[in-house]
């Protein structure tokens, strides 16, 4: 019979989880709206690093635009995020050899 051995795939899942960690640790993305009005820095944990808005943004005096260009412009940053984990994720969990992974 094929050995299944389960502590071994905890283990190999833990170190899996761990590198997962630090990977998003160091994960950072752009993302911009507005055609680079409103630029968001994002780790892999989602944290905003940082907004950049160009200075004659501020001078439009339309907040309710602004507003939306710094919504839109975290809202890709985190789908960039996504997209980067997915990635990693599947690099690293396709060679565990588990079912529907």
């Amino acid at each position: 019979m094929g050995g299944f051995n389960l502590q071994d795939l905890v283990s190999q899942a833990k170190r899996q989880y761990e590198a997962l960690q630090k990977k998003m640790e160091e994960t950072v993305v752009e993302a911009s709206s507005g055609g680079g009005s409103v630029t968001v820095k994002m780790d892999g944990r989602k944290q905003v690093l940082g907004i950049k808005i160009e200075p004659d943004m501020v001078k439009a005096e339309d907040l309710e635009m602004l507003q939306d260009l710094v919504a839109a412009a975290i809202n890709a940053a985190g789908r960039k995020v996504d997209e980067a984990m997915q990635s990693t994720m599947g690099g690293m969990f396709g060679g565990m050899g588990i079912p529907g992974l």
